[in-house]
C-alpha cells in the first residue's frame, strides 16, 4: 500500500510505502520528544496510535535500528535511543558539506519553472521577515532548502538532505519566542538567491556555506 506524505516544507511528496510513511512519522515523535531516550516502544501501542497493523510497525522499528534511533534488546523490546549532542554536531557538519554541493547542482541544474518557486519562495521569506513570524519562517525556510535539493536533480542527495533536515529542525534552539534571527537569516537567504539569479554555482556555494556556519553557531547559543 502507497500513501502521500507532506515534507517538512508542507510540499507533497511522492507516493511512499507505509512502513517508510510510518518510519518518517516515529522518527519525528522521537526527535520532537515526544517518544524520550530509554523509552519502550510497545508494537501494539504503536499499532493503535498509527492505526497501522503489526508488519509495518516491525518493519520500521527494524528501520530505525538500523539507523541509530532505536535499539532491540532480546527478551525485553525496542527501545529508543535518541540523537546525543554529538551526534547531532556530526549531521549538522555533515548537512553543510551536502548543503553546499547540492546548492552548486542546483544553480547549474534548475529549471525555469523551478526558478520561479525558488523567487516566490523568497518573497515569502521576505513577507514573514517583515511580519516577524519565526514559525512561518521554519515553513519556508524549510521549503527554500527542499526547493534547492529539487533542483540539484540528484536523488541521493535529496534523500540524505531531507533526512538531515528533519533532524535540524528539533536541533534548532533558536526558534521559540526569538525574533532577533530574522533578518540575519534572510540577509543569508538573500545572498544565495543572488547567486542562483546570477547562474554563479561557486558563489552559491559559498553563501550556503556561510549560512550553514552560521546556522550550526545559533544551534549551540
Amino acid at each position: 500500500m502507497a500513501v502521500k506524505i507532506k515534507t517538512l516544507a508542507g510540499v507533497k511528496s511522492t507516493s511512499v510505502s507505509l512502513t517508510t510513511d510510518l518510519k518518517l512519522r516515529i522518527e519525528e515523535d522521537i526527535l520532537s520528544g515526544k517518544f524520550r531516550k530509554g523509552d519502550k516502544l510497545v508494537e501494539q501501542a504503536l499499532c493503535d496510535e498509527y492505526e497501522v497493523s503489526r508488519t509495518p510497525v516491525r518493519e520500521a522499528l527494524a528501520q530505525l535500528a538500523a539507523e541509530g534511533l532505536t535499539e532491540s534488546i532480546p527478551n525485553r523490546g525496542c527501545f529508543v535511543v535518541g540523537i546525543s549532542d554529538e551526534e547531532m554536531d556530526d549531521i549538522l557538519v555533515l548537512r553543510k558539506i551536502y548543503e553546499v554541493q547540492a546548492t552548486k547542482w542546483a544553480i547549474e541544474r534548475i529549471t525555469d519553472e523551478e526558478m520561479e518557486e525558488l523567487e516566490e519562495n523568497y518573497e515569502f521569506m521576505e513577507f514573514y521577515t517583515m511580519k516577524r513570524d519565526a514559525e512561518k519562517m521554519v515553513t519556508i525556510n524549510a521549503s527554500f532548502h527542499q526547493l534547492i535539493y529539487r533542483a540539484s536533480k540528484s536523488r541521493m542527495l535529496m534523500q540524505m538532505l531531507s533526512s538531515y533536515q528533519l533532524y535540524a529542525k528539533y536541533a534548532s534552539r533558536y526558534v521559540d519566542g526569538n525574533t532577533e534571527y530574522l533578518d540575519d537569516l534572510l540577509a543569508e537567504h538573500r545572498a544565495i538567491y543572488e547567486a542562483f539569479l546570477a547562474g554563479d554555482a561557486e558563489a552559491g556555494g559559498r553563501a550556503m556555506a556561510e549560512h550553514m556556519d552560521r546556522s550550526m553557531a545559533r544551534h549551540k547559543r
